[in-house]
């Protein structure tokens, strides 16, 4: 994981991304879920690219149950956007880079 992604838990949840003045990309992934290892080097860079205007994290779901059912997340990878504590996107499934630019850019306005 890149150094700008944060590890999100069931814990730090509601002070990392619902807290957060700024918008929060949330990957909702599994360690042994093959379409999440291939998603991961898109959230990295987005990551790295929207540095000090969106955070971007990451929740395993295998250890942080209570979030991941909490969003009904019932297939992984997915993918929320959030804004002011609120889900403005979604995206199930692996997702292509060009997609979750156009939504962050949406966002920032």
């Amino acid at each position: 994981m890149a150094g700008n992604v944060v590890v999100l838990t069931d814990s730090n949840f509601q002070s990392e991304v619902l807290d957060s003045q700024e918008p929060v990309l949330v990957d909702f992934w599994a360690p042994w879920c093959g379409p999440c290892k291939m998603l991961a080097p898109t959230i990295d860079a987005l990551a790295g690219e929207y540095a000090g205007k969106v955070r971007v994290g990451k929740v395993n779901t295998d250890d942080n149950p209570k979030t991941a059912t909490s969003y009904n997340i019932s297939a992984i990878p997915t993918v929320l956007l959030f804004k002011g504590g609120q889900i403005v996107d979604r995206f199930v499934g692996l997702v292509n880079k060009d997609k979750l630019t156009s939504s962050l850019k949406t966002q920032l306005g």
